[in-house]
């Protein structure tokens, strides 16, 4: 699953990636963000009518059939394997994929601490070895209330893991290459979706690096000391919980500054059946990975 992810890239290095008519107020209130939570407003880039453009959608997909958008589960993530059957995300996969700008994201590890026993999450940070900023494979979606009013959200498309992530989790994030942003974002059918099929296959990871974060003593994983940024070495194994803090990251209240926020009710995790995972405001969102 994806259920963190940074964007610390300074604007100017990030305004050349974006292509067409940007977000009233992005370039004033653009904030480099060191954890990007579900439910807050992320920045992506998207084609609409034939024009590409820059848009704010809420991490947490609402399908814009929805008719109880308080009641409805909203996914942060949806499976690419399956992204082509589900009627959750089917016309979303077909006419409105998306790219979100990320430099790097997170997962966390189970693990049992040797000297007390107690188990405990240990964060780790993927990114590019170049620190250069790369593109999440997204869907986005518009959902239309009865009295007109918009509400734009988006989920991070999952694939398995490759030899990198294979140690920590059993997901990750797909990512779009660098050069194929426009076949990406090109509404498609039939032959043209089957060809992109290959961008949400486990990317090659010799371009990237773990980073194992310093977890605290004693806090079960919830606090930190202090990132340590050592490399991978190693096999490890277990299952993370998207749901723990990034220890011994400075929180952000998110990318822009506005008029966005998380609405709903809390969600089920669709797997397990217990509470997903919580983001920053009232709403609890699906991790489904």
């Amino acid at each position: 699953m994806c259920g963190r992810y940074s964007l610390t890239t300074a604007i100017d290095q990030l305004l050349p990636r974006l292509k067409g008519p940007l977000p009233p107020g992005l370039v004033q209130h653009y904030a480099p963000c060191r954890q990007v939570r579900p439910g807050e407003p992320v920045l992506l880039q998207r084609q609409e009518h034939g024009r590409l453009e820059v848009g704010l959608a809420l991490w947490g997909f609402l399908p814009e059939w929805s008719k109880d958008p308080l009641g409805m589960r909203r996914p942060i993530n949806a499976r690419s394997e399956t992204v082509t059957d589900k009627p959750f995300f089917r016309a979303a996969w077909r006419h409105r994929r998306a790219l979100l700008p990320a430099d790097g994201f997170f997962e966390w590890q189970s693990r049992i601490d040797a000297g007390t026993g107690r188990s405990y999450k240990q964060p780790w940070l993927f990114r590019r070895r170049d620190r250069a900023p790369f593109w999440l494979g997204g869907l986005w979606e518009r959902w239309i209330g009865p009295d007109g009013g918009e509400l734009e959200s988006c989920c991070v498309l999952t694939t398995a893991p490759n030899d990198l992530l294979r140690r920590v989790h059993d997901r990750m994030p797909v990512v779009i290459p660098d050069g194929l942003e426009q076949a990406w974002l090109e509404p498609a059918d039939g032959s043209g979706l089957r060809a992109l099929e290959p961008l949400m296959a486990p990317w090659e990871p010799a371009a990237w690096e773990a980073v194992k974060l310093e977890v605290a003593p004693g806090v079960g994983g919830s606090g930190a000391a202090g990132p340590r940024r050592s490399a991978a070495s190693g096999p490890v194994s277990g299952r993370s919980n998207a749901g723990d803090p990034v220890s011994g990251i400075t929180e952000s209240s998110g990318l822009v500054a506005g008029g966005f926020a998380a609405e709903g009710p809390a969600a089920r995790d669709s797997a397990s059946g217990g509470p997903a995972a919580a983001g920053p405001g009232p709403q609890q969102l699906n991790l489904i990975g």
